[in-house]
């Protein structure tokens, strides 16, 4: 699908204009959360927003190109929501190892955590034009300039290479959070696989690495 297809059709400037518009968005996080992407239609988001189809249309070419606002609406939600993490890290009283990833694996649970059934919709279903999967990659390389920062900083901390156990950090709490929330296993409530993954993250990260305990032969 062409890129423009997924723009807002025009920006609103007025307040009536803005209200229209945070309405059919609500509308269409509702729609989606409850109907998923495929019955989440154009005339469904209208009539919850109580607003015609013609005048979603003023705004939005396509659900897709509302699907697209939303997401760009939750990744600036996680910037905000993040950014007092990483300032504690980046701070003169960063946190110990374990400290540490307790708080960026909670953090990220709780962003996944709120409405799953739509993160469902958002993450897995809503397209990714060029621009946005930038945002997202630029978010991830601050993400891991952040940690790698403090990583080097930690005391406790004895992998060999910081930014590229920074990345690794920054893809396993991402990948684990995200399938622990949006499929979560009936068997295994998040708090345990919250532990669990801040022990293995901790273990790895304050391990001794192989060439320190196994010098190669002179």
């Amino acid at each position: 699908m062409p890129t423009r297809s997924l723009r807002a059709r025009r920006q609103p400037r007025q307040a009536r204009s803005r209200e229209t518009v945070e309405a059919l968005l609500e509308a269409a996080a509702q729609v989606f959360e409850r109907h998923g992407y495929a019955a989440g239609t154009t005339n469904r988001i209208a009539a919850r927003a109580g607003v015609s189809i013609g005048s979603l249309y003023q705004y939005y070419p396509s659900k897709d190109a509302i699907l697209l606002a939303l997401v760009e609406r939750h990744v600036a939600e996680g910037e905000a929501a993040l950014a007092p993490l990483a300032g504690w890290l980046a701070g003169d009283s960063s946190p110990g190892l374990r400290d540490g990833l307790q708080a960026l694996v909670a953090a990220m649970v709780a962003l996944h955590a709120d409405r799953p059934a739509l993160h469902r919709v958002l993450f897995e279903e809503a397209p990714r034009p060029p621009a946005l999967r930038r945002r997202l990659d630029g978010l991830a390389t601050q993400a891991a300039d952040a940690i790698a920062a403090w990583l080097r900083a930690c005391p406790e901390v004895r992998v060999a290479d910081p930014e590229l156990a920074a990345r690794l950090v920054v893809q396993t709490v991402e990948s684990i959070t995200h399938t622990l929330v949006i499929h979560p296993a009936a068997d295994r409530p998040p708090a345990a696989w919250t532990a669990a993954t801040v022990a293995m993250l901790a273990a790895y990260l304050a391990a001794v690495p192989v060439d320190d305990r196994h010098p190669a032969p002179r």
